[in-house]
């Protein structure tokens, strides 16, 4: 090994281009951060041949000085911070200063560009595209050129508007072992697109337009309002996602979500429409991944993916997005806080949308531009007031297949419940633990004397399996064993909150060998996992003793649970993995304890257990995550008839 000596320019470039280009996709990220932090309000995006031959990215920002020129090519230049104090408070995408240089040394690049006036500014109506505008103006304009491994920077006159231009040609022509690890033309694409739509989601108030190949596959022009906001999400991620989504806006404790979130019954096989922002920059994050599925645990489908677009604004100091080359994972001061913040409010926001509220989404005139309109106001968590809307029409069950008819059987009665669930805190009559006894007691709903309920009344009882119910709107099928598990359940889930975690004493304590690591958690949350009804104390650097178990695991194996438990704190700051546990628990005495399929119910009943749907939590979606009822519409019944044709 030779002595240590300082790399070239030429090879350090090199180097950073490694960590910053991986493929065209990347070049195109790095150049829209650019224009965004330049202040464009319009940007074009021109490509050929998925990116490898050419990428040319024109933006109206605020340009680029003559002698600044030469300087935006070298490495570690840039005007977005200049203090350490910039650096722990970044409020732009980019900050680096390597993407220009490192893009430069790996094809052959050129940047135009003509400053903007002073005292100009470009509106957000301005929605022209750029690719066509006049070029005749070419006072203050100048370009600068590089190629490769030469990497001289070469500035003369040229005619441009005001803004500037990249132009990237032949991506790793000086590179062939780079470039060998490129894909077929419409995978790249396919990437280069992606980061499109990112930024594209991130800043509404920008104007996007992408061509391939001479094809226009994208214009977007700048959204404002929530209904050209909702047009652009519609563009970029289908219809039917915002057909089933629920708004949400939530403000508490200096931290802001809003956002987009898909309802339960509209899930994914892959985690394909998931978009999470933080501060305009879009990030992949596991901290945010938990608290969202966390929020979906018991109202998601097994092995199915939920969907949403959200925006999480917060201080920018308490947030570090220097933790990673590509910038797609960030570090929060206060990591727990914000893990929280995220699971309360969406799991407010799912548990509060109704049948009335999904009935009140089925108005074509949300897609023609009425979306601005929500169903309500619903209270949201935190303490502060969320709009909550549920935007769709009809709930886009999966195809996973019909219940399958259970054998006819008792089921459990409340008495036998109560017995199940001694450790779970006592569960008194007040608490309201639905069995098919307490059905048959519900009397028949005058239907005269009452407008209408959202999921109508019932008509008859098809299969000894589904509800048919009549509305307005139409006929409503309702999986009555489903439904009535999904009551249930939450009502058992009330009762066992509204007591606490009772413990247990091991009679024999256990101990655990553990990490010095996993000892300084256990004894650091030691008052946490009391709450959760787990007593741990520490008896060496590297042991630990467990004293006492939630009550309804005294049968468990405490030693693995306590592993696990330390586990999730260790990594997330917090552990849900005792009320994971309860909830299982209480979801298989649910299913035990509800109507089961071949069950006659009686129309009273039937009544009955629709209006303890519109009542409950989350009662679009049984314990399992299936969905618990479809409304089909009349416009729908008509087509099937071919009526008015």
């Amino acid at each position: 090994m030779s002595r240590i000596h300082k790399l070239s320019p030429r090879l350090a470039n090199q180097i950073a281009a490694g960590e910053v280009v991986e493929r065209p996709a990347s070049v195109v990220k790095e150049l829209l951060e650019n224009s965004l932090d330049a202040g464009a309000r319009r940007v074009d995006i021109d490509v050929e041949n998925g990116g490898i031959k050419l990428i040319r990215i024109r933006d109206n920002g605020i340009g680029i000085a003559q002698d600044d020129l030469p300087l935006a090519l070298s490495r570690h230049a840039t005007s977005k911070i200049d203090t350490l104090d910039d650096l722990e408070a970044v409020a732009t995408l980019g900050f680096r200063g390597e993407a220009l240089a490192s893009i430069s040394s790996v094809s052959r690049l050129s940047l135009t560009s003509r400053p903007r006036a002073n005292g100009s500014s470009v509106s957000t109506e301005d929605a022209a595209p750029l690719i066509q505008a006049d070029s005749s103006a070419a006072e203050g304009a100048w370009k600068v050129e590089a190629e490769g491994r030469d990497m001289d920077a070469k500035v003369s006159p040229a005619a441009h508007p005001e803004g500037a231009t990249v132009e990237v040609r032949d991506l790793f022509f000086n590179t062939p072992a780079r470039r060998k690890f490129l894909r077929t033309e419409k995978t790249e694409f396919g990437h280069l697109e992606e980061v499109v739509k990112r930024q594209a989601l991130s800043r509404f108030e920008v104007g996007f337009s992408l061509r391939h190949n001479q094809r226009t596959i994208h214009s977007l022009r700048p959204a404002t309002s929530l209904q050209d906001k909702e047009r652009r999400i519609a563009a970029l991620c289908g219809t039917q996602f915002m057909e089933n989504s629920v708004v949400i806006d939530v403000e508490a404790s200096g931290l802001k979500l809003w956002g987009w979130v898909a309802l339960p019954t509209f899930s994914r096989s892959q985690a394909d429409l998931q978009y999470f922002f933080v501060n305009g920059r879009v990030i992949r994050d596991r901290l945010v991944a938990h608290a969202v599925k966390q929020a979906y645990r018991d109202v998601l489908y097994h092995g199915r993916h939920s969907a949403f677009v959200l925006y999480l604004e917060l201080d920018p100091a308490n947030v570090d997005v220097n933790v990673h080359p590509t910038k797609h994972e960030v570090r929060f001061r206060d990591g727990r806080l914000v893990h929280d913040f995220i699971f309360r409010s969406l799991h407010k926001a799912l548990a509060d949308v109704r049948p009335d509220d999904r009935m009140n989404l089925n108005d074509p005139a949300r897609l023609e531009g009425a979306a601005g309109v929500t169903p309500g106001s619903l209270v949201s968590s935190g303490g502060g007031q969320g709009a909550v809307s549920a935007a769709g029409v009809t709930p886009i069950t999966p195809s996973f297949g019909a219940q399958a008819a259970m054998p006819l059987r008792e089921s459990l009665s409340s008495r036998q419940i109560e017995e199940q669930m001694s450790g779970y805190g006592a569960l008194h009559p007040a608490s309201g633990v639905v069995t098919e006894n307490t059905l048959a007691t519900q009397t028949s709903i005058d239907e005269s004397d009452q407008i209408e309920p959202p999921l109508g009344y019932a008509i008859a009882q098809l299969h000894g399996i589904y509800i048919l119910s009549q509305s307005s709107k139409g006929m409503i099928v309702v999986d009555m064993h489903a439904a009535h598990e999904r009551i249930t359940y939450e009502r058992m889930k009330k009762a066992y909150y509204a007591e606490g975690v009772k413990a247990q004493p091991l009679l024999v304590p256990v101990t655990i060998a553990v990490s010095q690591r996993e000892a300084s958690v256990a004894e650091e949350f030691k008052d946490a996992f009391i709450k959760l009804g787990l007593q741990i104390d520490r008896i060496g650097p590297e042991s630990l003793v467990v004293r006492q178990v939630p009550a309804f695991l005294r049968d468990a194996d405490s030693e693995q649970l306590v592993r696990d438990v330390i586990s999730d704190v260790t990594e997330h700051g917090t552990s849900d993995r005792v009320e994971a546990l309860a909830n299982e628990m209480m979801g298989t005495m649910a299913c035990h304890g509800s109507v089961r399929a071949n069950r006659q119910l009686t129309i009273p009943e039937m009544n009955a257990l629709l209006r303890d749907m519109e009542a409950t939590e989350r009662s679009g979606q049984c314990n399992h995550g299936r969905p618990t009822w479809t409304l089909v519409t009349m416009s729908e019944l008509d087509k099937l008839f071919l009526r008015g044709r």
